[in-house]
Order: structure tokens, then sequence, then C-alpha cells
């Protein structure tokens, strides 16, 4: 019994957070909608204070807004908010592609191409979820090898902002971003060329961009 020890109040906050915010992200939470900590703490088995220590992380990032007294709820998607995001998330992936390339090994690549594969069939199966799953996947490696621990907390703050258009767009018939780029990018970082990687990394990011002006 000694190696049971009581869960720490911080995993608790993250497992809250985490569980709203994807809720959010998926649409299962819609835009509009009013959240209540008594309801989400029930669902989730979790105490209010977690929930409530979630959803003032949630109002600074942008998917919650609250009237102190009145309500706490889902923001709208804004597509400017989402270029704002997609720009500052695009210059933090240029800048650990960057950092990272010098020290990819084999296994890196290998992930990156598995995820990759996992994306395409993915995409052919019409399958939102695993396909942005995957396409977290490539990217992080990217973003684990760099080191930079800024960039990698920037880039969780600001992604969920993307994924809910990206989301929306594709259930109303959209595509999914090319796994060719993948391929392009993968293969520059295979023969290590720091340029090619960086430009193809813009070019991904800069079509998240376009996708927001479609939806003004």
């Amino acid at each position: 019994m000694e190696a049971i020890r009581p869960v720490p109040r911080t995993l608790l906050r993250d497992r809250a957070y985490e569980a709203i915010r994807d809720a959010i992200v998926a649409g299962d939470i819609a835009p509009g909608a009013v959240v209540r900590d008594a309801e989400l703490a029930e669902r989730l088995g979790l105490s209010r204070a977690p929930v409530r220590d979630a959803f003032s992380r949630l109002v600074d990032e942008g998917l919650l807004e609250s009237k102190p007294q009145s309500y706490t709820r889902v923001t709208p998607v804004v597509a400017a908010d989402v270029r704002d995001a997609a720009a500052v998330v695009g210059a933090m992936h240029e800048l650990v592609t960057r950092a990272a390339l010098p020290r990819l090994r084999a296994d890196h690549i290998g992930a990156m191409r598995e995820a990759n594969t996992c994306f395409a069939a993915a995409v052919r199966d019409g399958d939102v979820s695993a396909a942005l799953r995957a396409d977290d996947e490539l990217h992080d490696v990217l973003v684990r090898v760099s080191g930079n621990r800024a960039a990698a907390a920037t880039v969780a703050r600001y992604t969920p902002l993307i994924r809910r258009l990206e989301r929306r767009r594709f259930g109303e018939g959209g595509n999914c971003r090319s796994a060719g780029l993948h391929d392009e990018l993968i293969d520059a970082c295979a023969v290590g060329d720091v340029d090619e990687a960086v430009r193809v990394t813009a070019e991904i990011w800069r079509g998240l961009e376009d996708l927001a002006d479609l939806d003004t």
C-alpha cells in the first residue's frame, strides 16, 4: 500500500483541462454552449476545483469566455483569431525545424514517416480525428527534438484554436492538408536540408492561414 499515493492536484487540473479542451476542439461542446463546473465535474468524476482551474486556463487560451456571476461559455470560431494563431504556430514550427534538423536520427525520421502513413490513411477514410492526431504526432517529433520548451508551449497553447476550424471545414467537405507536403518535409529532414524543410513548413502553415481566410 505504500506505493499508492494521492494523485497530485495539478494532475487532476491537467486531466480536467485536457478533457474539456478536447471536447471543445472536437465540437462535442459546441461554440456558444454554456459550461458549468458542477456538471462537468460530475461527468469527469472530479471535484469542482480542478474544473474551475481548467476553465480559467481555457479562458486565457481563448476557448472559453466568462462573465463573472453570469456565465462561462465556449467562444465562437473567429477567422481572424485562427489566422493569428496559425501565423504564430507556423513561426514556432519554422523555428523548431531549424533547431531540430541537426539533431534528427534515423528513428526520428522513421517516426515521422509512420505518422504520415497514418495521416494519409485517415484522410482516405475521412477520419478527421485520426488525421489531425497523426499530423500532431508528425510535427511533434521536430518540436521535441528541438528542445525549445518555449516554442513547444506556444504551439500547445494556440494549436487548439486552429484545430476547431480545421474540424469544421473538413466536416463541411473540405480536405486535410496534403500528405505530399509532409513527404516533402520528411525528405528534406532526412537529407539535412534545413532551408527546404523550413520552406515546406512555412507552406504547410500558410495553408492554415488561407483556411481561415476562406471562413471570413
